[in-house]
């Protein structure tokens, strides 16, 4: 679908082209605006984001889609097909997981398959505990997906009513137990308990402060995890070309200095090299801390205010490069677990990079129906705490070495050896996003409401909203997408009510009422 805007469609600014900032860039261009989208990298994408190898490009961040139906549904929204645009490879395997004493344990797409991998790994009553997890976990998620995730600003008088509509939905929350409390009464096996705990760090948390609810994201990936063919950048450039040809202006090396306010409205934007671009509508799509914190200029910091008052989320120490792996039973996504399950996450809370990491390694070249090249490209992911520091770290040879050993111990070797230029810090984070502290997934998890205090799309000032995964309904891929088709309704609802001349949308589950 061809949308031409008019001369009179109102001019929608977008600050970002992450994926939230190119989701939002769909939705307004299908409903009739004159789009543009600044980005002060070299290339669009934010987070998902490459380094170059020898053997071709390679992720630095998100690894696999889950979720898929949200990018099916922002394709539809210009009359796209996602499958015309990227190659997609489900996976069967979700993970194979490792632990020090030799063990493994694959979970794949299907339960019952799941349930006696769990039986033949950790014997009979660990499956039946699985079991109830997975149906536990199953009613959280239907139960929250509605009135949490994909509602625009969900209320804690909405969800009390939610719970008390369904008896039995509060015991399976745990309300007052954190997910690694959740999990020891949900799994005698020590290392089932440090597995499931690990999906507290998809969001950029710790199992020991993260509410039980969090049990619910194995949910997200169990309904399934798709690999983009060469690498999740393609996603990026096949939205980046849709939106070049519906005639969306992608402008890259575009430094926003300022957001110039007039009579309580954004009324353009002034970038670095003194260009100013008029706006009807401003959409902010990177972390919102950056207006808190006076970053886009002083009359935005009470913008996003609980930003600077709440900590933020966990940063990382990513490895990308291209190799001979020492072992030849890697999946597409394999984690690597320690022995000391809660060392690593005292360290993180202190502060400090944890002694003794567990790794995710992703063999990206794997889990796409073909044999793996000679030389393999991977991303290798550690947890770190987010920093204010922008400086290099002096430790990275030591810490390098260290892990390097310590991944030996597992028959987890390199040929070439990572060495200290693949890695990226959360300095690298902080200098790339700036206000960010170098955390990866905005603010933290920890605490029973944390979710609840995510900024919103719609701000004070009436004409700028906000999206990305440091806004509602958080961190992640998905998560991120889904905040653009928030921010949108929000701009179709709040400029039909104010403007019977301004454009309105019936696709892509837009609504103008």
């Amino acid at each position: 679908m061809q949308v031409t805007p008019t001369p009179q469609a109102p001019r929608a600014l977008i600050i970002g082209a992450g994926i939230a900032g190119l989701a939002c860039a769909v939705r307004l261009r299908a409903a009739g605006y004159q789009v543009t989208v600044l980005e002060r990298h070299a290339q669009p994408g934010g987070k998902i984001r490459t380094v170059p190898s020898a053997a071709g490009p390679i992720d630095a961040g998100p690894t696999v889609l889950t979720m898929r139906h949200v990018f099916d549904d922002l394709f539809a929204t210009l009359g796209q097909r996602l499958d015309d645009h990227v190659n997609l490879v489900q996976q069967d395997l979700l993970a194979r997981h490792f632990w020090p004493d030799g063990s493994t344990l694959d979970l794949c797409r299907d339960e019952g398959r799941n349930v006696e991998a769990v039986r033949r790994f950790a014997g009979n009553r660990s499956a039946a505990q699985f079991q109830r997890f997975s149906r536990r976990t199953q009613r959280l998620f239907a139960a929250f997906d509605q009135p949490m995730m994909q509602a625009a600003d969900p209320r804690l008088a909405t969800l009390t009513t939610t719970v008390l509509k369904q008896p039995g939905l509060i015991p399976a929350m745990a309300p007052l137990s954190t997910l690694r409390g959740m999990l020891r009464t949900a799994f005698d096996d020590p290392r089932l308990r440090q597995l499931f705990g690990r999906y507290a760090t998809y969001v950029g948390g710790s199992p020991t402060h993260a509410p039980g609810l969090l049990s619910l994201i194995w949910q997200a990936e169990a309904a399934g995890v798709w690999v983009v063919q060469g690498g999740m950048h393609r996603l990026v450039g096949a939205l980046s070309a849709v939106l070049r040809t519906h005639d969306v202006n992608i402008r890259t090396n575009a430094h926003v200095a300022r957001v110039e306010i007039q009579d309580e409205r954004a009324a353009a934007l002034c970038l670095e090299d003194g260009t100013r671009l008029p706006c009807d509508v401003l959409v902010h799509a990177g972390d919102p801390r950056a207006l808190a914190t006076g970053a886009l200029g002083p009359a935005l910091r009470h913008i996003a205010q609980v930003t600077t008052q709440v900590p933020r989320s966990f940063s990382a120490r990513v490895l990308s490069f291209a190799a001979t792996p020492g072992r030849a039973d890697l999946a597409h996504h394999n984690v690597f677990f320690q022995g000391d399950a809660e060392g690593e996450f005292r360290d993180l809370m202190a502060g400090r990079i944890p002694a003794h990491p567990s790794y995710y390694i992703c063999a990206l070249d794997r889990g796409q129906g073909t044999d793996p090249p000679p030389v393999e490209r991977f991303e290798i992911i550690t947890n770190a705490p987010a920093t204010d520091d922008t400086t290099d770290p002096e430790d990275l040879t030591q810490w390098l070495h260290q892990i390097t050993q310590q991944m030996a111990h597992f028959g987890m070797t390199f040929s070439p050896t990572p060495t200290v230029q693949t890695v990226t810090t959360p300095q690298a984070f902080a200098r790339m996003f700036p206000a960010s502290l170098g955390a990866l997934y905005g603010q933290s998890p920890h605490g029973t409401f944390a979710a609840l205090k995510r900024p919103r799309a719609r701000t004070s000032i009436s004409n700028l909203y906000l999206a990305g995964g440091g806004t509602h309904p958080g961190a992640g891929v998905p998560m991120a997408t889904l905040s653009a088709r928030h921010a949108v309704e929000a701009i179709l609802n709040d400029q039909t009510s104010m403007s019977p001349s301004a454009p309105t949308a019936t696709r892509g589950g837009m609504s103008t009422a």
